[in-house]
This record gives C-alpha cells, sequence and structure tokens, in this order.
C-alpha cells in the first residue's frame, strides 16, 4: 500500500476516535451509576467488561441501546486500527 493509502487510513482512525472519550465516559456513568466525572480518571475495568460483554442490567433500555451502540462503535475503531497496521 503506497503511503497517501495509509495517510488516509489513519486520518480516518483519528477522526473516527475523536467521540471515543464522550463514549467512554457515558458508558461508564450507566454501568457504575454515578453521575460524577470522576469516574473517567478511575481504573475500573472489570465492571465494565462485564458490562460491554455481558448483560449487568437487563431491565435497563438505554445501557442496552448504549451497549449496543459503544460495541458497533469500538468495533468500526478495531477494525480501522487492524487495517492501518496489516494492510
Amino acid at each position: 500500500m503506497d503511503i497517501s493509502a495509509k495517510n488516509f487510513l489513519f486520518f480516518i482512525f483519528m477522526i473516527w476516535g475523536f467521540p471515543l472519550g464522550y463514549y467512554r465516559s457515558k458508558f461508564r456513568k450507566i454501568v457504575y451509576n454515578t453521575d460524577n466525572w470522576i469516574i473517567n480518571f478511575k481504573p475500573l475495568f472489570w465492571k465494565e467488561l462485564k458490562g460491554l460483554f455481558g448483560n449487568i442490567y437487563p431491565n435497563n433500555h438505554e445501557y442496552i441501546k448504549f451497549r449496543n451502540f459503544y460495541l458497533f462503535y469500538l468495533s468500526i475503531y478495531l477494525l480501522l486500527l487492524l487495517s492501518y497496521l496489516f494492510i
């Protein structure tokens, strides 16, 4: 792959990554049931991973909807990263 295509993939990867902080913050606030902004800096990963790949709140439709969206977003992010690294 030539340099311009690799630069284009890097540009798309960076643009796609801009809202990642906002989405992760929103997801963590739903998972940990808090509105405190400190949750963005705490390394509490296990419940977040259980919430991402499991169903910790089966009756919370906001959680389920946002979890599905966040999984989709992260999967596209991973595909962009892998295509940049291996193509």
